[in-house]
This record gives structure tokens, sequence and C-alpha cells, in this order.
């Protein structure tokens, strides 16, 4: 049986370890598929449970060298700290290496000699190298065992050549220059870029620490009677629960006395509170502002609105982009690559009749100079802050793959009803054509639609009850998906639906042929009532377009994507609303079934996007290219879809298109200069402008480039923050 492991892979320093941790993973056998994220630290390991275990995978990323977690809240605590060591690491090597550079090289700028300058240098340098300099050894001694490379090879290669050739020259060549300061600064700098990539990274992938910070740690109960505080993962279903001004509600759940306003911004993006009384649904994470509530749990542990965001972030952080495999495949290879051009550079400068000191200085700038850091970063840091953002704002992207077909959009198809609409449609008119009552007309139509779930259905039976008509109850009842609803009623047979569902049932429609237009062409749906083959009458209910539906469709059209209506209402009713919304695209009298259909015709033209909400759309939402799910929506569809939205705002669709277009924009724009960076440094670290300009590259300004490098692109991903949607 297929499975699917996700865990946390800790101490890795670069894309190659990513690299390396992959291929060790896809050696193993029952191993299906392996990806792992440098940038979020995740591992994901499709595997057949029958050939391979859990503890044989985590096995084997602790053989290759790494740690590996299950706990979300333990890495973070696990990242600070980290970063906490890095930075102390740090201030020790800089106190070492600042006092090293200033009397290996700026005193001597000034033709100053300190005395025992070797002896002081060797003092300095040492501790930097075997000390601070640790991890890097032990990082390329891992790797050696498993037969790979990573930044940790090249660090230690580079520094060592210039800290021992330092030692050669003080033991054996007299009065030669040493190099203890260059390998000294440039532990310092590789330390330096990997703190500012840390933190910057960190800012990245922040979204997920500050939802982790929302999960309240207890939740008042009422038991038997009594409160008790306990641990929110105590808590199960059906417990009653009191929420008092300024606490957090601490899981999923209905109100079930009292009113109150709660913020819900860090849930849906809405700043504005929202009004919360009787039978309404509360989320965990989000703040009661004023007065106190008690609700009934209804969703608890992982099963919460919040638990489900960060393991839907999660795994988008850790899902790669297609355009990826390119920087993945690179990264794979470049380690072994760069220490073959280093040795190359090596033995031409030797050839050269240049001397052992200038081969030395140009391998070691050319090692490390060209660490794979920046290219194995320029996607996923993208893809982090993006998420990021898109959750913030209530709209929830499922990976990198979603992220970059969301980009090449270029047609969307708009569900009707609960989409475009509000969903909460009223009902407008009650048309008799046969010399029945208006009120008996209602209630026939009430009582055959009190059991049905459909908003239409839930329209006719509160019109209905507005005017204080009694419903019946029928005794039998079945649906026409698509169609509507036949019943059984005091031993007659009605029928209840639109056109399609008369030409069913034999009912001639043609002497209420210019009153249903007239409702249609305002936009209104029409449902007529039959008893047997006998067109009793007709009733009409209106649904109103959400108020930001203008807004998604002109910001479509701004993007060149065109904007399609789908509805099971009759063409008129349908360029109604299409009309009003902007779209100039409508596919009408569409069954359930028949959506996907639709979806997929459109498919040869381009790339489609499809935003819907219910059991219906599920299909459609599968089929597309992009399935967008409105949060409001069934599980079904929220599982079908691959975008959801938390406001229930169809302008947020278009939101998500645009978000996904400035993400890929920033993953080229990343990847060409980190490719860029390395295309043109390695060659002049070679030594390649040294017949033009007599100099070669030192390499601590190579190191401070490597750092720099990796920096930009993180910061150049942060700035995506600064974009407005």
């Amino acid at each position: 049986m297929e499975k699917q492991l996700n865990v946390i892979v800790t101490g890795m320093d670069c894309a190659a370890c990513a690299s390396n941790i992959t291929r060790g993973l896809q050696q193993l056998s029952g191993t299906k598929e392996a990806s792992v994220n440098f940038a979020t630290s995740k591992a994901t390991i499709i595997f057949d449970d029958k050939k391979l275990g859990e503890q044989d995978i985590t096995d084997k990323i602790k053989k290759l060298g790494y740690g590996v977690t299950l706990d979300e809240k333990e890495h973070q605590k696990a990242k600070e700290q980290d970063l906490e060591n890095l930075k102390r690491k740090l201030w020790v090597s800089t106190c070492l290496a600042v006092p090293a550079f200033i009397i290996g090289m700026a005193l001597m700028w000034f033709g100053i000699e300190t005395p025992f300058k070797d002896v002081i240098l060797l003092v300095l340098a040492t501790p930097i190298q075997f000390v601070i300099g640790w991890q890097f050894y032990r990082g390329a001694w891992m790797s050696l065992k498993n037969k790979s490379a990573t930044m940790d090879t090249l660090i230690a290669l580079g520094t060592s050549a210039a800290y021992l050739y330092s030692v050669y020259a003080i033991l054996s060549l007299p009065g030669q220059p040493q190099y203890f300061e260059v390998s000294a600064i440039l532990i310092t700098l590789v330390l330096l870029g990997k703190f500012l990539e840390a933190r910057a990274t960190g800012k990245a992938s922040d979204a997920i620490a500050r939802l982790l910070k929302l999960q309240p740690k207890t939740a008042i109960v009422i038991r038997n009677g009594k409160e008790r505080t306990i641990a929110v993962d105590q808590v199960v279903e059906g417990d009653v629960i009191l929420v008092k001004p300024g606490q957090k509600v601490p899981v999923d759940g209905k109100v079930a006395s009292g009113n109150s306003s709660v913020d819900e911004s860090m849930i849906t993006g809405e700043s504005i509170p929202v009004e919360k009384s009787k039978g309404d649904k509360v989320t965990g994470g989000t703040m009661n502002v004023h007065g106190s509530f008690t609700f009934k749990a209804t969703r608890v542990g992982a099963n919460t609105t919040l638990a489900g965001i960060i393991r839907l972030i999660e795994q988008a952080q850790g899902a790669k982009a297609p355009i990826q495999r390119f920087a993945d495949t690179v990264s794979g290879y470049f380690v072994p690559v760069v220490v073959a051009l280093a040795i190359a550079t090596f033995i031409i400068w030797i050839i050269a009749g240049a001397g052992l000191q200038a081969g030395i200085l140009a391998a070691v700038a050319v090692l490390v100079i060209a660490c794979p850091c920046a290219l194995g970063l320029a996607t996923p840091t993208a893809i982090m802050v993006s998420t990021g953002i898109g959750a913030s704002k209530g709209i929830l992207i499922k990976g990198g793959d979603v992220l970059e077909r969301a980009g090449s959009v270029n047609h969307i198809i708009f569900d009707k009803t609960g989409t475009i609409t509000e969903g909460r449609p009223k009902l407008t008119d009650v048309i008799s054509l046969s010399g029945i009552d208006e009120n008996s007309l209602l209630r026939i139509a009430a009582t055959i639609e009190r059991g049905s779930e459909h908003p239409l259905a839930d329209a006719i039976v509160q019109g209905a009850k507005d005017r204080k008509i009694a419903t019946g109850k029928a005794a039998t009842m079945k649906a026409v998906p698509g169609k509507g609803i036949t019943a059984t009623i005091s031993r007659k047979q009605y029928s209840l639906g639109n056109e399609a569902l008369m030409k069913t049932v034999r009912v001639a429609t043609k002497s209420s042929a210019q009153n249903v237009e007239k409702l249609e062409n305002e936009g209104k749906t029409v449902m007529f009532v039959a008893q047997g083959r006998k067109l009793l009458g007709f009733v009409a209910v209106a649904d109103t377009i959400r108020p930001t539906a203008k807004d998604a469709i002109k910001m479509l059209n701004e993007m060149g994507v065109e904007s399609y209506l789908i509805t099971g209402d009759n063409e008129r009713t349908a360029k109604a609303i299409a009309k009003e919304a902007g779209i100039g695209n409508v596919f009408a009298k569409v069954l359930p079934e028949k959506k996907a259909e639709h979806v997929k015709k459109l498919q040869r033209k381009g790339i489609v996007a499809m935003v819907g909400d219910g059991i219906n759309d599920s299909p459609a939402l599968a089929q597309a290219d992009v399935g967008i799910a409105m949060g409001s929506g069934t599980d079904v569809a929220l599982e079908s879809g691959s975008i959801v939205l938390m406001k229930n705002d169809p302008a947020d669709a278009a939101r998500a298109i645009k978000l996904s277009r400035l993400t890929m924009k920033k993953i080229k724009q990343n990847m060409f200069w980190a490719l860029f960076y390395n295309v043109m440094g390695i060659p002049i670290a070679a030594g390649a402008l040294y017949p033009f300009t007599g100099w070669l590259l030192s390499p601590i300004i190579a190191g401070g480039a490597m750092a720099l490098s990796s920096v930009s692109v993180v910061s150049n991903s942060l700035l995506l923050k600064q974009k407005k949607l």
C-alpha cells in the first residue's frame, strides 16, 4: 500500500545537502518518490509500506548525517536555538578574525611589521579553523562517507588549503607570505552569510510560526455544571466551552449561548470583527473581542480549521514547483564539478609557472565563490513568502506546483450560486396559473422543498414562513439532479423544478412563457410547480451577486484572463447575472455532472481555473488545472480545490492568480541572478581577468560574494511582501 511520510530534516547547510538526502532516500527499496526542500527543511517521501517502514526512512536520513523531527513546534524552537548558537559562533569568530585581518593585511598595506606576526596569526586562526569551523569538517566527512559533496566540502577544502599552506610556509619557507587571515576571515564570512540567510528565511517562513502562536494552550470547559480549565488537547467533541472577552477561541464549534464579536483576521484576512450569536460557527485560534459566550466543540485537535490551515501551508511550502527541478538537478552535480574546477585551476597556475601561492589562492577562491546555495534558495524562498502572504489574506495555496499553474491561467470559470452570487436567494414571486390561490401554491412548493438542502429550496421554505404559511410533509421525495424534485403529497404526484424537469414529466409550459421570460431577464430563477401533468404555476427566487464580483472580473480582464459563468439556470437568467458581474461568456443549463466536461473542452484552449463551492462542483474543481474552492463550501469541494478562499470573496480568485504571477516572476529573477553569479564568479575566481588586470580575486572577496548571493536571493523573495494584491 502506498503511504506518505512528511518529516523535518535538521542540519542541512545548502541545496546540495537536500539533493544528497533525496538521492539517498530514492535508493531505498520501496521508495516511490522523495523530495527534500532545503529552504523549509521539509522532506516528503511516498513509499510502499510493505517494503519500507517509517523507521527505515528516518534511520537513512540519520545515517546520511542529518537529524529528523516530526514536531513543527519543536522545529521552530530548534531553529531559534540554532540561530542563537550561530550568532554566538559568529561573535567569537569575528573577535578573532578582525585582529588577524588587521595584523595580516591592513598593517602591511601601511608598511607596519608586527613582531611575532606569524605566531600571533597562527594562534588567532587555529581556534577559528578547528573549533568554530568544526561543523564544516563534520559535514564534509559525512558527505564523503556517503560518496557525495556539499557546501561543507567546499568550505573545508578551501579554508584547509589556505591554513595548511600557511603552516607549511612558517615551518619550511621563512620570509614567504602566509594566509592564516584568509582562512579565518573566510570562515567568519561564511558564518555571517549563514546567519543572515537563516534570519531571512525565518522571515520568509514566519506564516507558520504566527499560526502556531495562535493556538491557545487552555480552554474553560463546563462539565457537570462546573467550569474547569484544561489543556486544549484534552477538549473533546461535544464539550461546552466558555470564552470570555480577550480570550482566544480554543477549538472549532457552534455558539450555544451569548453574543459577541470575534476577530477572525488571522484565519480569513478580514480585519472587521464578526458578530456571533446562537447557532453561528466559531473557529479555533480567533480572538473574542466583546462579550462572553459558550459554544459546543465540533472539531478538536488535528481536525480544527487552524490545524488544517497550518498543515496545508506546511504542505504548500514543502511541495516543489516544476521549475525547481532544474535547480535541483544543477545543485546535485554542482559541488563535484566545482571541486574538479578548483583542482584544474590549481594545476593550470602551477603549469603556467605562477607558483604555489597563486595556484592555492585561485583554487581556494573557486571553491568558496561557487556554493550552490543561491540557486537552491531561488524557488523555495519565493514559494514560502508567497504562500505566507496568501495565508495572511485568507488565500490558501496548496503547493508550489499550484502556484506555477495558477500563474499561467488564461481562462477562469465561476460557478454561479454561492460563488458569484451570495448563495442566499430570496423568494420574490409566486404566480398561480390554474385557479389555485398563491398561498396554496406556495404551501405545495414549500412542502416539496422541506427536505432539500439546496439554497433555492431554503428560499422557498423561508418565504412560506415569512408569509406565515404552514407546510405539510411529503410522503415521498426524489431529487432529479440539475432539474428539481418530484414528491408525493396526500397521494398526489407533484413536481417542482426547471423547464427540463417539466419536459421530463410531460408538463406544457408555453402558457407561462411571457411571464417567465420577464422574470428571467431580471436575473431571477423560475421554478415550475405541477400536479401530475397539470401546470399549477411557478415561483421565482433571486440571488444577489457578491459585492466584489465586479472587482474580480475587472482584475481578471486587466490580467488578460477570460471569464466564464457556469450554472444549471436557463440562459436568460444566467446572462442577466453574468452581465451584472461583467462576465462575457456563459454556460447555461449545465447539469452538475456535465460541469467537468465544459472545463475539459476549455482546456483545449489553454490553462483553466474553476471556482466553486458545492459538492456538485468538486468534479469540475478536480478536472481544472487550478481548482479554487470557496471557504464556505463543502468539505468535498475544499479537498478538490488546490486553492481555498477563506473569505468567500471571488476577487480573491483574481488575487491568487496575480500572486502566482508575481511569484513566478520573482523565481525567474532569482534563478537568473543565481546562475549569472556563478557563471561570472567562477571564471573570475579562477583568474580569467589576470591577463588583463594582473590581479587575482582574493578568496576573502570570493567568500563575501558567496554569502551576499544567498542573502540577495532571499531578500529579493521577501520583496514580494511589498507588492499590492
